[in-house]
């Protein structure tokens, strides 16, 4: 009901109103037969009507209409009937021909009218030139031509602007749409590396864990016991992962679906399972509380997380040391083993490419490569906090 009633009438039923419009007012000065010399007979009202009919070329033929209507007002007084003025005839076709776009056509014909007009009162015998044209020719008809092409050009304009306005409107719905679609994409890539970055590590701890209690079943029953018990709580953490991953992807707004707390604030939680598969773990956290935005704080705590996968799975050392400091409004973070060393495959495998990419995202940069004393050294340098 609402559309119904705020929908614009159809353009015929506002042709036809402007055609009735220009053919009443006609009709109403022939009546009124200025002259009184009984030229407002049924000839002169024909006229007025066809003159009125000829505005519903306006949308189709414009131009035509503007000439047959100059052609219809110059017959209408070759006729001799009554006046009425050479351009109130023709000033809906002058406003309809603006309105259409063809205003140089409308200010053309409204000028031959009122030069036509001028002429024929200027050479009239019986009246004095300089008064008739004065009072009555010139200003009167000079002013309907100028309102009725400016009310055609401001109508048309005004329209023209609507229109832009809708399209820029609809530009910025399929713009906000697409944007839209990139940060659905930009989330799905995100859960990607956190799936990767969480199960890939839980699921190391689980290997080596397992390889324990192997070694240790019939000679050590406690040590093969405790590895069990860390074999369960990584499979564990893992399953809490897939399910806060599942609430992501299950969630109506993926830019604001919880995804769990992880920042650097939870490194003792992540580093217990590697110190007790053996290794020796340091760690310099200079970062104070609140000092880095939470997307930072996340991507760092993943950052860390993927290293130590790859130390646990790759490196065989012994000792691995973490760092993490803010100066100067950035947060540099490095995480260094005694192990083997890339072997000359420093920058292979998804995981550090997946390090790289969130590095990049946040504005930050990431290398890894063996370390100068031997070993590895994953180094990630990123803004402590993301522009706005």
């Amino acid at each position: 009901m609402t559309s119904s009633a705020t929908a614009p009438p159809s353009p015929w039923v506002t042709d036809v109103v402007l055609a009735l419009a220009s053919t009443l007012v006609v009709a109403v000065v022939i009546a009124a037969d200025p002259a009184g010399d009984g030229g407002a007979g049924p000839a002169a009202y024909a006229f007025a009507a066809g003159l009125g009919a000829l505005v519903l070329l306006r949308r189709f033929a414009p131009r035509t209409m503007l000439v047959l209507t100059f052609l219809g007002v110059c017959a209408y007084y070759a006729l001799g009937l009554a006046p009425v003025g050479m351009v109130l005839p023709a000033v809906a076709a002058l406003y309809s021909a603006a309105e259409r776009g063809r205003a140089g056509w409308a200010v053309g014909t409204g000028g031959v009218l009122v030069v036509v007009a001028t002429y024929f009162r200027l050479t009239d015998e019986d009246v004095d030139p300089s008064a008739a044209l004065t009072a009555y020719d010139l200003v009167t008809n000079v002013a309907l031509t100028a309102a009725a092409v400016a009310l055609g050009v401001a109508v048309r304009l005004a329209r023209e602007a609507r229109e832009r306005t809708a399209l820029v409107r609809d530009l910025t719905a399929a713009e906000e749409a697409h944007a839209a679609q990139e940060r659905l994409q930009a989330e799905r890539l995100r859960i990607a590396r956190d799936l990767h970055d969480a199960v890939g590590h839980n699921l190391s701890v689980v290997a080596l864990h397992a390889g324990v209690a192997d070694e240790a079943v019939g000679r050590d029953d406690d040590a093969a016991r405790g590895a069990l018990a860390r074999v369960r709580e990584a499979a564990s953490g893992t399953l809490d992962d897939l399910r806060a991953t599942v609430r992501v992807l299950r969630a109506p707004l993926p830019g604001t679906a919880p995804r769990g707390a992880v920042g650097l604030a939870g490194l003792d939680a992540l580093l217990a399972p590697v110190r007790e598969a053996g290794l020796e773990v340091t760690v310099d956290d200079a970062v104070p509380p609140g000092a880095l935005a939470g997307a930072i704080d996340a991507a760092a705590y993943r950052i860390v997380q993927e290293a130590l996968t790859n130390v646990v799975r790759h490196a065989g050392a012994r000792h691995v040391r973490v760092e993490a400091a803010v100066a100067d409004g950035r947060l540099r973070l490095a995480v260094t083993d005694d192990g083997r060393g890339a072997g000359g495959a420093a920058g292979s495998g998804a995981g550090l490419a997946g390090m790289r990419e969130r590095a990049g995202l946040l504005g930050g940069a990431l290398s890894a490569a063996d370390a100068p004393g031997g070993g590895f050294a994953v180094v990630a340098d990123l803004p402590a906090r993301l522009e706005p």
